[in-house]
């Protein structure tokens, strides 16, 4: 198709990057997705590259990080609104929900950059008058060419005008941004499965099972470009850590997760991060639940799943 040859988004080597302003990156060395293809109505390919070398989103006992998954279909938001439902750039896009599910085995390292295709199926698909006004994706993922899982997200696309009248007093970015709340002690890193104390976003209260999420505004990864609110991505690595503190005497990975964003975590308010264990289940480790609160409001919810890593493969990097 003449779009697929024309857009300047368009890609098919794993060689190369999507321009940053497609996926919404200012750092080239974020950006993870390396082509897209029209393959239908509302149907996609799109491929990546997962670097073994990523400073945060690096492999940890031989397993690639899950969480490239969210990243992944995250920088999938931006790219089809762009290029496949003319959003113009200066839209907002902002996610409802977000779930995935893999096969552990598959996520084993190789020693080398991963390979990774994503065959995409939107549906739902709502405009307001000429423009995406929101849109559900399914996924399908590939990695090195064997299957990895499935993820789904839900978003909203916003123009700027509403952007700013939903924002209210936030949507002023360097007012936001100068009322951020001071950043918190983190957390032990070994605890969350880090290495680095900078890479911890959760900081410890008297309660276990209650931490302050820590907003670090310089963060390389987490932070690519300033926002006005806590970025989603941000949360799901908070509930990440989260579970690994619940867990922090056996190593996993987090095989599963399914989020549902309810409100914007504001940058000048604590936000509490509550975890609790779904016990009353039969699996091993257990689901763990993990809830955003602030200003005593849900934020945000998410249902993680560890699957313990095999001892033989423990410290392998």
């Amino acid at each position: 198709m003449s779009i697929a040859i024309q857009n300047p988004a368009a890609h098919s080597s794993f060689a190369t990057a999507i321009p940053r302003e497609y996926v919404h990156k200012v750092e080239e060395s974020e950006v993870l997705l390396t082509g897209w293809n029209p393959v239908g109505p509302d149907r996609h390919r799109i491929t990546a590259r997962w670097p073994i070398a990523h400073p945060f989103y690096g492999p940890v006992a031989g397993f690639h990080d899950p969480l490239l998954v969210a990243e992944t279909v995250r920088q999938c938001v931006p790219l089809l609104s762009h290029v496949a439902y003319d959003v113009p750039f200066g839209h907002r896009q902002t996610w409802h929900s977000f779930r995935y599910e893999l096969d552990p085995a598959a996520l084993a390292v190789t020693g080398a950059d991963a390979e990774v295709q994503l065959r995409v199926t939107c549906s739902d698909v709502a405009r307001r008058g000429s423009r995406l006004a929101s849109l559900n994706m399914h996924v399908e993922i590939l990695l090195d060419g064997r299957p990895l899982g499935t993820a789904e997200t839900g978003f909203a696309n916003l123009s700027p005008a509403l952007y700013t009248r939903l924002r209210g007093k936030y949507a002023d970015l360097d007012e936001a941004v100068g009322r951020t709340v001071p950043l918190a002690p983190p957390m032990p890193p070994a605890r969350v499965a880090r290495t680095r104390y900078t890479d911890v976003v959760l900081s410890p209260t008297s309660t276990p099972t209650r931490n302050q999420l820590r907003i670090d505004l310089t963060h390389p990864a987490l932070f690519d470009h300033a926002v006005d609110h806590a970025p989603g991505m941000l949360l799901l690595e908070a509930t990440r850590q989260a579970m690994h503190a619940h867990t922090h005497t056996q190593p996993v990975i987090a095989t599963a997760m399914e989020a549902v964003f309810t409100h914007y975590v504001e940058l000048d308010t604590p936000c509490w991060i509550h975890t609790e264990p779904l016990a009353n289940t039969d699996e091993a480790p257990a689901p763990v639940r993990v809830t955003a609160l602030q200003d005593d409001t849900r934020a945000f919810q998410a249902v993680v799943t560890p699957t313990a890593i095999p001892p033989t493969t423990v410290g392998r990097h």
